[in-house]
């Protein structure tokens, strides 16, 4: 009995050491929770405001009026005034043809009208000589009749030879080969020397370059969702064309559309448009590259979040906002296309929401926060270059701040 008792003691006291033993490792892991630290994240309002849309294209300059300049008479280059790559004004004397052959033909051409001239005035003459007798009846009528065919042929002749000195002197003037229009030479300009065929050798091409012409080509879809906004905003938000060059500058002029293909490449599918753009310092040159953007679509309201705080998961886009209780809450969103720094998101957040847009990285759902709130201009975001197309690639690539989100982002915290 004793030793019945001493062992209903022994195991109670071990019951109870064991207890306190649990309990003291469980007080010690809340301890430890509770100390943890709140993790530093940087927090920023999400952008609701009325956002305008443009689309970017590939372009390419060319000008609005390029000219082949070729002699209309054959013979060699003997004077040269101007060099490749010269501007150049309409009128402006460029070469001179060897002449001689020219004034020769047009020396010899006033030669043949002088003597059918001299033959035209005898044969008058006689004509008046003959009439005088016919009406004495000292000739034949026939005689009279036939110094009068010859009179006609005499005045046939004379304008012939009229006519051929008329091209004699046109050829000699196209000797000389001025500028058709005001514009920039080529570099392809012939040297002196060169025998040049008529209307066959180009002596140099010039090029009007103010204005200028930026071709560039838009796919059928965007084409009608582009004219479909134009006519339902084009009162209040006007079609803008801009581009910007190949050192990243926008051009400061705005240009304008002015034509459009009548129909579609039917290898490429797509339509070609061209804007004239103004060039009074002479910058654009035709064959340089540009990036057109067309603006006029504007989306009112929209809701905006910066490109940095999106990340993906299997396929979908979520970001990190900061719950009512303070702590890290994920949310997936739906991404409609990008804007500057921004994308514009059709649901998953509202106006209300402050996304986490650094201190990402190793985030999870339900983290106490540490909040510093910031602007846009504070981090840099930016509501320039805007793009008319949402790609999944670039969203996924443009993820930076939490290489190990996907892995984190439905665990609880611990």
């Amino acid at each position: 009995m004793f030793f019945s008792k001493h062992r209903l003691v022994t195991a109670a006291l071990s019951a109870a050491l064991v207890t306190a033993i649990f309990a003291g490792c469980g007080s010690g892991d809340q301890q430890k929770q509770a100390q943890a630290p709140k993790q530093q994240v940087k927090v920023m309002k999400v952008v609701q405001r009325d956002t305008p849309i443009a689309g970017e294209y590939a372009g390419n300059l060319v000008g609005t009026d390029e000219v082949k300049i070729q002699s209309k008479v054959s013979g060699s280059v003997v004077e040269k005034l101007v060099e490749g790559g010269q501007f150049v004004e309409q009128g402006q004397l460029l070469f001179v043809i060897d002449s001689r052959q020219y004034e020769s033909s047009l020396l010899q051409a006033q030669a043949s009208l002088a003597e059918t001239e001299v033959n035209l005035q005898n044969a008058r003459i006689d004509l008046e000589r003959d009439q005088m007798l016919l009406k004495e009846s000292a000739i034949a009528e026939q005689t009279v009749t036939t110094q009068a065919a010859a009179v006609r042929a005499y005045e046939a002749a004379a304008g012939a030879k009229e006519a051929a000195i008329r091209l004699a002197m046109q050829n000699l003037s196209d000797t000389r080969i001025y500028a058709p229009m005001s514009g920039q030479l080529g570099v392809d300009d012939v040297a002196v020397g060169t025998f040049v065929n008529a209307g066959t050798t180009t002596l140099v091409t010039v090029g009007s370059t103010d204005p200028i012409f930026v071709q560039f080509s838009i796919s059928e879809n965007e084409y009608l969702k582009f004219m479909t906004v134009q006519s339902d905003q084009a009162a209040h938000y006007p079609m803008k064309v801009t581009i910007t060059l190949a050192n990243g500058k926008e051009y400061p002029y705005e240009g304008q559309i002015v034509e459009t293909d009548r129909s579609l490449g039917n290898n490429t599918g797509s339509l070609i448009m061209k804007a004239v753009f103004p060039n009074p310092g002479g910058l654009l040159m035709p064959g340089m590259f540009a990036r057109v953007k067309l603006s006029g679509e504007v989306i009112h309201n929209a809701i905006l979040v910066p490109q940095r705080a999106v990340q993906q998961l299997l396929g979908k886009s979520f970001v990190m906002v900061v719950g009512a209780d303070g702590k890290s809450e994920a949310r997936t969103v739906e991404i409609d296309r990008q804007v500057g720094s921004y994308y514009i998101i059709k649901k998953g957040v509202t106006a209300e929401d402050n996304v986490i847009v650094e201190g990402l990285t190793d985030l999870r759902e339900g983290v106490d926060l540490a909040i510093t709130n910031v602007t846009p201009g504070e981090m840099g975001f930016t509501m320039t270059e805007v793009t008319s197309s949402f790609n999944e690639k670039t969203i996924t690539g443009a993820t930076t701040d939490n290489a190990n989100a996907p892995g984190n982002i439905n665990q609880p915290a611990k």
